[in-house]
């Protein structure tokens, strides 16, 4: 029991402890009288904000309430039973994620991220919003999503005064967060101060960790109950406030049991590093052999590193092959590592994952640079793409390469290769563009820029979005990357034969125009409005060749022969339109063979009796040859 905790109550079955820190939560719940609105956990890596959350929430769910012993807690840590709070998890999230997460919990139909905050005012109860893990948003780690987060969305929630918010961030985001609110609106509660820390729930931790009874091995020290609690009070006092230490501190112990004197509490640690370095120690290796085999984990993006790839990422970052240390180095890694089970596009893999953030945060800082960590890593992950084809690179490495050289700081000389556009995740790999500055970035990925959005709202497979970037290039002045694309040995859906930025299209029309000799040529007709009505506006008739794109300036409107009705019924391709979109069907079976998605309305569009799709939007006009 804690000290403030009333006798006769057991503790969270989860949270094992922290009565204090759950009564303030549960008094937040109730929003009981002079319950600030906004609570903010804070406390150092490790020090246990998510798991406090995760139990907090247990006894929020009325359906996991009912697992829950709950005559048997201390009332004063018990919520009322009320409806489940929003919860959008902004782990691997953008902050528009977390929104949209948000809005459509609560049914919004808001269009932008301003009506989402507009229409939570509106709504006619308070409303309960917790949102754990800033820490872990975005997609790329080094993107700086937590603070994007912090300020985009969890400030202006914080500032609606309906809104009842508890989330939990860093220490360095918890002051800043807090800095823009009313004294009397806010509570930060940091977990490692002395009025929320709780040692007795450290030791708890440390002797169900260490009781045969929870899983752990029969030992002379774990099976008898005194000298377990000696051991768990021992590893309680060295770990501090960090339930992470105390894990680590015992899974170390639990690894290699013969290695440890339970009487040496100079063999406990007092931090995560302490963890890493007493580990190596025990087991007769270089703390710093421990520590490169744990880098390539710690640099890790998304779910965690492939298997396979890990072991020549291991001696690309410690420059020396350490395959003999890695062979017989599964109890030294063993009390940091973890392995997932997925079955991804790959196949089933397994991936390895450190234990907690914090882990990863602790090897990071170790590291002599970070930068040139980063630089060897992301070039054994380009070495391991077969043939340089990133349609046959694992799954990890095209999706990732971009995080891990924009912390190399080479993300713009990756930029240029329209193999990996095509084929890497958008959201990752969007994420990784947008954190370059944009002078720094070449024309081919300004592109990519422009067109992520659409990639990424519509997770569009790697044919869609081979054709929406090549219609985006050849827009952009870039053929040489559009024809790339189409080398690419993807069935694309169409070739954009030209593009025009001419503004003001409000139609558009497939005419064909005599010639004295030979068949009549097939031409675009562009109804440009120029002007505005207080100025008087007025049309312009821009001609242009459908299939080549030679201006026909001189053609008179008159001169050029619409299609027929017959023309056009005879076509074996119709066309349907949306306010961003165009369709092309194939009339006789009813299939689909083109969508094309557009970052700017679509004014106008027409279609040739072979194939050819004339559209115009908001920025111009183009032409794209539909391909069988």
């Amino acid at each position: 029991m804690t000290d403030d905790a009333p006798d006769g109550y057991a503790p969270h079955p989860y949270v094992g402890g922290r009565t204090a820190v759950l009564r303030a939560l549960a008094a937040w719940r109730m929003q009981w009288p002079g319950t600030p609105r906004v609570l903010v956990l804070t406390g150092d890596p490790g020090s246990g904000r998510s798991h406090l959350i995760t139990g907090f929430l247990m006894l929020c769910d009325p359906e996991y309430r009912k697992r829950l012993p709950l005559d048997d807690l201390d009332p004063s840590t018990v919520p009322p039973e009320l409806p489940a709070p929003a919860v959008p998890g902004a782990a691997g999230m953008t902050a528009a994620q977390v929104l949209w997460l948000l809005a459509g919990h609560f049914g919004l139909e808001a269009d932008d991220v301003a009506d989402v905050f507009t229409e939570l005012a509106a709504l006619p109860a308070p409303v309960t919003v917790v949102v754990p893990d800033v820490d872990r948003a975005g997609p790329v780690r080094t993107a700086a999503e937590p603070a994007r987060l912090t300020r985009e969305v969890l400030k202006p929630l914080a500032a609606i005064e309906t809104v009842h918010l508890l989330t939990e961030m860093p220490r360095e985001l918890a002051e800043e967060f807090a800095a823009g609110l009313p004294a009397d609106n806010v509570q930060v509660i940091d977990l490692d101060a002395p009025q929320w820390a709780d040692p007795q729930d450290l030791v708890r931790q440390a002797e169900a960790l260490l009781n045969p009874q929870l899983g752990a091995p029969a030992l002379p020290f774990t099976t008898a109950t005194s000298p377990r609690r000696a051991l768990a009070e021992a590893i309680g006092r060295r770990a501090g406030t960090s339930p992470l230490t105390v894990e680590l501190a015992v899974q170390s112990i639990l690894t290699s049991p013969k290695t440890f004197a339970p009487h040496d509490e100079a063999l406990l640690p007092s931090s995560i590093g302490q963890a890493i370095d007493l580990h190596a120690r025990r087991l007769e290796a270089d703390p710093q052999t421990l520590r490169h085999l744990l880098a390539p984990m710690a640099l890790a993006e998304g779910d965690g590193l492939p298997a396979e790839l890990w072991p020549q990422l291991v001696n690309a970052l410690a420059g020396k092959d350490m395959s003999g240390v890695i062979a017989g180095g599964s109890a030294l890694t063993e009390p940091f590592v973890r392995s997932l089970e997925l079955d991804g596009d790959d196949g089933p893999q397994t991936l390895l994952q450190l234990l907690h953030p914090a882990i990863a945060d602790e090897i990071r800082a170790d590291l002599p640079n970070i930068r040139t960590a980063q630089t060897q890593l992301a070039m054994a992950l380009l070495e391991a793409v077969p043939e340089q084809d990133w349609s046959k690179a694992d799954s990890y490495v095209r999706d990732h390469i971009a995080s891990h050289t924009l912390e190399a700081g080479l993300l713009p000389q990756l930029l240029t290769d329209p193999g990996l556009f095509v084929h890497a995740d958008p959201v990752p790999l969007r994420a990784a563009v947008e954190a370059v500055p944009t002078d720094e970035l070449g024309a081919p990925a300004r592109t990519y820029l422009r067109t992520a959005p659409l990639l990424t709202r519509t997770q569009a497979p790697a044919v869609q979005r081979a054709a929406l970037l090549e219609t985006a290039f050849v827009d952009d002045g870039l053929p040489e990357y559009a024809d790339a694309i189409h080398g690419l040995g993807l069935n694309l859906p169409w070739k954009t034969l030209w593009s025009r930025p001419v503004p003001g299209i409000s139609a558009v029309t497939v005419g064909s125009l005599p010639r004295p000799e030979g068949p009549a040529t097939l031409v675009a007709v562009l109804d440009v409005r120029t002007g505005t009505p207080s100025e008087g506006s007025h049309s312009e008739v821009l001609v242009q060749g459908l299939v080549e794109p030679d201006h026909l300036g001189d053609t008179a409107p008159e001169q050029i022969l619409p299609l027929s009705e017959e023309e056009r019924a005879a076509t074996p391709l119709e066309l349907t339109r949306g306010t961003d979109h165009l369709r092309v069907w194939d009339r006789a079976s009813g299939d689909i063979v083109a969508t094309l998605l557009s970052d700017t309305p679509v004014t106008a569009a027409d279609l040739s009796p072979d194939g050819i799709l004339l559209v115009a939007t908001e920025r111009g006009a183009k032409a794209l040859r539909i391909l069988p």
